[in-house]
C-alpha cells in the first residue's frame, strides 16, 4: 500500500487572496483525512505566501494521519519543526523565492550540512527525508547522511510521460530500487497526477508515499474533493 499524502498549500493560496479564513485550512485538512488521504503535506515558506506560520501550528493538533513538513532547513524552520514535531520532515533545497520546488539536493555538496539537519530531526523523533533526483550515487549518499527516505522528484517524469511513459519512468525504476537497497523509504512528488499516478505505482517497485498537492487540488475543483481523493487512492491499489 503506497500512502497518499494531500499537500494543502493551495488552499492556503486560495483563502490568502481575500484576507479572510474562506476556504478553511483545517477544516479542509480534516476533510481531506475524513475523505482516506493517509497525510497532510505543508510546504511554508518564509514569505508565507501560501501557509502561515501559525497554520503549522494550528494544524499540528488536530491532523490525525501522517503530518509531513516540507521546507529548507533554515535555523528558523528548524526551530519551528522541531517545536511541532510533525511525523516527517522533508528537506528540499529551495530558494526563500523559489515559486515551487524545482530541483532535488546535490546531496555530496551539501552532506555535513545535512548530516546536521537529520541528526537534529532523529534526536527529536522526527523521520528525515532528502528531496532528490534520480542519480543513485546521490541516493546512497542520502543514505549516510542518516535520513530516513527520500523523496524523488518526479516532474521529470511527469513532462515526459505523455509521449513515452516507459522511458519516463525507468530512471524512478532505478532509483527505487537503489533507495531501497541503501535501506531508505522511498516517497516521490511534483506534478504526479490523476493521468500519471497509477502507471508510476505500478511500475515502481518500491513506494511508501506520494505527495501530492495542485493537480490534486485542481482536479478538485471538477470533481470535488472527496470524489478527487477516492480517486487518487484507486490509482495506488
Amino acid at each position: 500500500m503506497t500512502n497518499l499524502s494531500v499537500n494543502i498549500n493551495k488552499i492556503a493560496t486560495l483563502r490568502n487572496s481575500r484576507g479572510e479564513n474562506m476556504p478553511n485550512v483545517q477544516k479542509v485538512a480534516i476533510d481531506c483525512e475524513k475523505f482516506g488521504a493517509n497525510g497532510i503535506t505543508i510546504h511554508p515558506r518564509p514569505d508565507e505566501r501560501h501557509i502561515k506560520h501559525d497554520d503549522v501550528f494550528t494544524l499540528r493538533p488536530i491532523v490525525r494521519t501522517e503530518f509531513n513538513i516540507e521546507g529548507y532547513p533554515s535555523p528558523e524552520f528548524m526551530d519551528m519543526v522541531l517545536k511541532v514535531k510533525p511525523e516527517q520532515v522533508t528537506l528540499v533545497p529551495d530558494a526563500p523565492d523559489a515559486i515551487t520546488s524545482n530541483a532535488g539536493w546535490d546531496v555530496e555538496a551539501n552532506l555535513v550540512f545535512l548530516m546536521g539537519i537529520v541528526d537534529s530531526l532523529r534526536e527529536a523523533g522526527i523521520r528525515s527525508s532528502i528531496f532528490v533526483g534520480t542519480d543513485v550515487e546521490n541516493i546512497k549518499l542520502a543514505a549516510k547522511a542518516g535520513a530516513d527516505r527520500v523523496e524523488l522528484f518526479t516532474k521529470p517524469y511527469a513532462d515526459m510521460f505523455p509521449t513515452d511513459p516507459e522511458a519516463a519512468v525507468a530512471p524512478f525504476v532505478v532509483a527505487s530500487k537503489a533507495a531501497h537497497n541503501a535501506g531508505l523509504g522511498v516517497n516521490a512528488g511534483h506534478d504526479l497526477s490523476l493521468e500519471n499516478l497509477k502507471f508510476f505505482h505500478e511500475r515502481l517497485p518500491y513506494l511508501n508515499e506520494v505527495s501530492i498537492g495542485h493537480a490534486l487540488i485542481c482536479d478538485a475543483l471538477y470533481l470535488g474533493l472527496e470524489e478527487t481523493i477516492k480517486r487518487y487512492k484507486d490509482c495506488l491499489v
